[in-house]
């Protein structure tokens, strides 16, 4: 057996080599000259937050540099309209984030980086460049696609295979952006070398030594994001496709809440030498926001949830269903108050006043979690709630209670067109929410969708629980006989897509496969006045 374990230089030479002077069109082109002397862009360049007038951007390198951000509205850069520099210091692993402003609505936007050695300031990186489009200020059509969880369950970058095949098939839907439902890393996940396939081939992994183990140092955390850009897929769809991300639980590790001790989990059989979840939760979120490319927010330092105005016909609310939960106990608080927190009251109050704001046709509401999908903290025993459902049908208890008055304040307040996206549970599904199919039914009917993994084990299908009325109309999971944690090669990897008309606001969502395949699609139209 050949290990595949790539030392810090021979990591750094190898995506370095691939980033240096990759341009649009993702095509590595090596340089000669100086290359030892100059920085090292080294997991090429993301975008992402983008609003009508502006974007973030993001790179890292290998050393202290300052960055320089040229921006322009064409691929030449004949005419450059603006540029920004921030620094890049070991604080932040040498990562350094920009915010673009002052840009034109609904326009393709290029931005080239580069690095100046902060030592020596004439000696510069080779640029990369990257493109992101800016939100509309008209009624453009509007189209995205969303998905989660990237590099679980010891399925890592098998080059043989085509790598993390899914990012590139999205790229080929040219989207607007993509969402990403959460679960971008799997800290507590390793990556070995090899795994055996059912069929008795190898699936052998990209190792290297911060994905040897469950993450716990900051420079562990920062290990994971490291390698998922390792891949020259997400490098790639990084360059053209801007990002909006949340986080769910394996940034930091399984079904972790705050205050939570590691002893009374499943991870007592590991080597976590800490037992405190929100020491761990510190060190995750800090490298969360150094590696994505979202912006930082004024009022609550490491805060996730957002909304983001995509133009008149579209709001994205970004939510968090795991800084400020309750523990994962059996959802039976018939009460609110701190057990049953889910969102948590300030999020919940945020959630509904930026609803309650929103001019915007279609209010996608962005949840790392489904609502009423069973999800038990402890499958194997099936006990413990991670998600909201509590898997009790009837009256609403324990998160419900959250769910139920958001649902509710969104009926009376006349709120229209929302919409959920979510990932998390590892298959594929459209769920309709009937309040006269539901045990609560003080709420007007809406769409969940789930989509996911991107790249991960496919898992699957959980529990309908009947409180919210949710039913079944589409469903792609492992059938019985497969199994559980199907490998990526397995081709159930899924990810969907979202389309709104600029005409006529109407809403087109499908379902796809990682091979592009629709394999579900519903029209919405959107309800006016």
């Amino acid at each position: 057996m050949t290990i595949r374990m790539l030392s810090r230089r021979r990591l750094l030479a190898t995506v370095g080599s691939a980033a240096v002077a990759t341009g649009i069109d993702g095509i590595a082109r090596p340089y000669l000259s100086r290359a030892a002397d100059r920085p090292v862009i080294t997991h090429g360049v993301q975008s992402g937050d983008v609003s009508v007038d502006s974007g973030m951007v993001w790179a890292r390198t290998d050393r202290p540099s300052r960055m320089t951000v040229e921006v322009a509205t064409t691929d030449s850069f004949k005419t450059i309209h603006r540029g920004v520099f921030v620094d890049a210091l070991p604080e932040s692993d040498f990562t350094a984030k920009a915010l673009l402003e002052n840009l034109p609505a609904g326009q393709d936007v290029f931005y080239r980086i580069r690095f100046a050695d902060l030592a020596e300031p004439t000696i510069l990186s080779e640029p990369t460049t990257g493109r992101f489009r800016t939100a509309p200020s008209d009624r453009r059509s509007v189209s995205f696609v969303w998905s989660g969880d990237t590099a679980g369950q010891g399925w890592g970058i098998d080059e043989a295979r085509g790598g993390m095949r899914a990012y590139a098939t999205m790229l080929k839907n040219r989207p607007d952006f993509f969402l990403h439902n959460g679960d971008t890393i799997y800290a507590d996940g390793p990556i070995a070398a090899e795994v055996k396939l059912p069929d008795g081939t190898l699936w052998k992994n990209i190792v290297t030594e911060d994905k040897s183990k469950p993450a716990e140092t900051l420079a562990e955390f920062r290990g994971n994001f490291k390698y998922n850009l390792i891949d020259r897929n997400v490098r790639g769809f990084n360059a053209e496709v801007p990002m909006l991300v949340q986080w769910d639980d394996h940034e930091v590790y399984n079904n972790w809440w705050p205050g939570e001790t590691l002893p009374v989990n499943e991870h007592r059989k590991t080597s976590y030498k800490s037992s405190n979840a929100l020491l761990l939760a510190a060190r995750a979120s800090r490298a969360f926001h150094e590696y994505m490319p979202l912006r930082p927010a004024a009022a609550e330092a490491g805060r996730v949830y957002r909304k983001i105005a995509y133009g008149p016909l579209l709001d994205v609310f970004m939510l968090d269903m795991r800084s400020y939960r309750g523990p994962n106990g059996e959802g039976k608080e018939e009460s609110y108050g701190p057990p049953a927190y889910f969102l948590g009251p300030q999020q919940l109050a945020w959630l509904k006043r930026e609803l309650m704001n929103s001019r915007a046709t279609w209010k996608v509401i962005a949840a790392d979690m489904p609502l009423g999908l069973v999800v038990y903290h402890d499958f194997a025993n099936k006990w413990g709630v991670e998600a909201a459902a509590q898997g009790m049908g009837g009256p609403p208890r324990g998160r419900e209670l959250e769910v139920a008055d958001l649902l509710s304040f969104v009926k009376h307040a006349g709120i229209r067109n929302t919409v959920w996206l979510t990932a998390d549970v590892h298959y594929t599904a459209a769920h309709y929410y009937d309040p006269n199919k539901a045990a609560f039914q003080d709420f007007e009917p809406f769409w969940e969708f789930v989509s996911g993994p991107i790249h991960a084990g496919t898992f699957g299908p959980n529990d309908l629980d009947s409180t919210f009325g949710p039913q079944l109309m589409y469903i792609k999971a492992p059938a019985k006989e497969q199994g559980q944690n199907l490998s990526p090669a397995s081709g159930l990897q899924f990810f969907g897509h979202v389309a709104i008309e600029g005409e006529t606001g109407i809403m087109t969502v499908s379902l796809k496969d990682v091979d592009d395949r629709a394999l579900w699609s519903t029209k919405l139209e959107p309800k006016m006045g």
